[in-house]
């Protein structure tokens, strides 16, 4: 399997040429050349070897499709390390919780940070660790976090030999518990950089100096955001586990709804899709920042400024700047590397949209691709929080209760809905206390977690200060 870039850059590369490269050289996102197609025969397969040996040989099974350059038998170690109960809390890694008939909520929150970025996070530490030990060398990975990949990617990686992080983040916009996660790691290999600004900054800044390919090339830089690619085929996976607890045999559609910030957790739904899971649609659930909702209702992608970029009470989706919407785009448009490249690369950074609306490639989006969208807001929010705890007793976060709003306008007789959970409730609890007057539990190792000491440096928005103090660092 090679890999090539969203925009036009054709030159063959194994899996873990990109794994520690992140962005491609020309500014694009690495795509497999072709997604490996799954016949009715092999998903009957691979849903006995869920059901028989678990999410671990799941894992393989998928990843193997897409890796060649692992030997099997430490692909299948690093699948067994990563998705164990001792690191999940649960031998079903991802149980599936009915709500109401045809509805269920995926929990992909019961890995070390409570959020559904440790499923891909915690295989990533182990390919990086695996990868580096190999070449003998050391990664230095940067990163930008609206709040959940941050403390996901800095406890994956927390001790890993050969590693160090420098993790940005927009100073002050993350939950006291968000906060308080990352900020108190106090490990050696993990930096914190708060910058002033909102998190599209943050994201610009890692671009700016993924660009750098001198900087790059010199200081060893790499990816933990959901551009790394690794990170979004790790996602795969749980939609094929997702599918297979819905559903007793692999005639039935199921459809799932994701709240999308960076649009990299929806993307993995349509790799799985292209891969011939029986998806029907594809639901993207934004909050008030609704760019991407706004480009499935018009065809139109406008990116916010700042100042247009709401503080909302599902802050991890407060996001203008979907970096993983260019992979989907280039599906969309017929993987025209020249016409991303004009579209992402140009227009978009001098005049901040693009407009497909005329574009047949768009009209059929629907029809092709499965996609829909839809929006929800605060008071949204707090009536889904309170009403799901009412009815069925469950507390559930900010961003999943988004997904959940959107889901109950997609539902369709006969298709599963499967909304995928993001987080604990914990992580957003001042909202949740609005919502239903009482504080959300948490696990028992994050007791006064608020109350350690931090290590962090705010900077403004700048890249070059950025640069500056990982040459610092890297020195020291």
């Amino acid at each position: 399997m090679n890999y090539l870039s969203t925009r036009g850059d054709a030159t063959p590369r194994k899996f873990c040429e990109i794994l520690l490269e992140g962005l491609a050289p020309d500014g694009g996102l690495y795509l497999p050349e072709t997604y490996p197609l799954i016949d009715a025969t092999r998903l009957d397969e691979l849903r006995r070897i869920y059901r028989d040996h678990g999410y671990a040989a799941l894992a393989y099974e998928i990843l193997a499709l897409y890796i060649d350059d692992i030997p099997a038998a430490d692909l299948r170690a690093l699948c067994a390390k990563t998705y164990t109960e001792a690191v999940f809390g649960t031998s079903e890694i991802v149980p599936l919780r009915p709500l109401e008939p045809g509805l269920y909520l995926e929990a992909l929150s019961n890995g070390p940070t409570l959020a559904f970025k440790d499923m891909a996070m915690q295989l990533l530490g182990n390919l990086f660790e695996y990868e580096l030990a190999r070449r003998g060398e050391t990664l230095n990975i940067l990163g930008a976090t609206s709040g959940d990949t941050g403390s996901a990617a800095e406890y994956a990686m927390r001790g890993k030999r050969g590693v160090r992080v420098f993790m940005t983040s927009p100073n002050g916009r993350m939950s006291p518990f968000q906060q308080a996660q990352m900020f108190s790691l106090l490990d050696a290999n993990i930096h914190n950089i708060a910058i002033e600004g909102v998190f599209d900054d943050c994201q610009d800044i890692v671009k700016a100096v993924s660009n750098d390919l001198a900087f790059k090339r010199r200081h060893k830089i790499g990816t933990v955001n959901s551009i790394n690619w690794a990170r979004l085929l790790a996602q795969v996976v749980y939609y094929f586990a997702g599918y297979f607890q819905a559903t007793s045999g692999d005639d039935r559609l199921v459809s799932f709804t994701v709240p999308s910030g960076n649009f990299g957790n929806i993307c993995a739904g349509h790799v799985a899709r292209q891969m011939g899971l029986p998806i029907d649609r594809l639901v993207a659930a934004t909050n008030e920042n609704d760019v991407l909702d706004e480009f499935f209702r018009t065809g139109v992608y406008r990116v916010r400024g700042a100042a247009d970029t709401h503080e909302t009470s599902s802050p991890s989706m407060d996001i203008s700047k979907a970096s993983n919407f260019e992979r989907f785009i280039f599906d969309l448009l017929g993987r025209d590397g020249a016409r991303v490249k004009a579209l992402f690369g140009e227009q978009l950074a001098s005049t901040g949209r693009f407009d497909l609306s005329a574009d047949p490639a768009f009209q059929v989006c629907r029809e092709r691709y499965g996609f829909e969208s839809g929006k929800s807001t605060h008071v949204d929010r707090l009536a889904t929080i309170r009403d799901t705890d009412a009815r069925f007793g469950q507390l559930i976060d900010t961003h999943t209760a988004d997904g959940l709003k959107v889901a109950r306008e997609h539902v369709r007789p006969g298709v599963p809905m499967i909304v995928l959970e993001t987080a604990l409730p914990i992580k957003f609890a001042a909202t949740i206390v609005e919502a239903v007057g009482r504080e959300p539990g948490r696990p028992a190792k994050f007791d006064g977690i608020e109350a350690l000491p931090r290590r962090v440096r705010v900077m403004p928005a700048d890249a070059a200060l950025v640069k500056a103090y990982i040459e610092e660092q890297v020195g020291a």
